[in-house]
């Protein structure tokens, strides 16, 4: 089975091709807001690097959201390309709990601007709390693991292995049944931003 995963909904363009349950080739820069830039230079590279040529994909898997309005439709956009004209299976998975990976208890965090971070804590890959958006000042790092943008809490900024993280969170992959209806995942209109 040859998976390619693709997160391109932040601060980071991350591709990797995952064969039998092993990351065998990956790509991973910082390029905020250019990933529509690099993405196919990033593809090329995990291909060529790993020997594999791109019709022996069988399945993709792709961040979903939360993150840059245009950054996850890069990714989003692709999958659906490549889903459809291909026989592959196309996987979603959120962004938080992607960089997150199985890390024990975990807040993941990602500035959302305006005073605000999209923010989830994980332990061991269980959800504590789910993908949410709050105001900065109602966060607490107190007793967490802080990935992504930990500067937003006086914390440094990091965001692990985000190709190995793909492999790292496969149980919770979600299958898209129908890829014309595949969405991003903004949470710009949950209830928690509503207040």
């Amino acid at each position: 089975m040859l998976t390619l995963c693709i997160d391109t909904a932040y601060k980071y363009l991350t591709c990797a091709l995952i064969k039998d349950d092993k990351v065998i080739s990956s790509y991973s820069e910082a390029c905020f807001k250019r990933q529509s830039e690099e993405v196919f230079h990033a593809l090329e590279n995990v291909f060529t690097s790993a020997e594999v040529n791109r019709r022996e994909i069988d399945s993709i898997c792709i961040s979903s959201g939360p993150g840059s309005y245009t950054g996850v439709r890069i990714a989003m956009t692709i999958a659906k390309v490549i889903g459809q004209i291909l026989p592959c299976e196309v996987y979603t998975v959120s962004t938080l709990r992607l960089y997150a990976g199985n890390r024990k208890n975990c807040l993941s965090l990602m500035d959302a601007r305006a005073g605000r971070a999209y923010v989830a804590i994980f332990d061991e890959g269980k959800t504590v709390l789910a993908d949410t958006i709050l105001p900065v000042e109602e966060i607490s790092a107190e007793d967490h693991n802080v990935i992504g943008d930990g500067s937003l809490l006086g914390k440094e900024d990091d965001y692990g292995d985000i190709a190995r993280s793909f492999l790292a969170v496969k149980p919770y992959w979600h299958k898209v049944e129908e890829i014309a209806y595949l969405v991003p995942d903004y949470l710009k209109e949950s209830e928690s931003y509503l207040k």
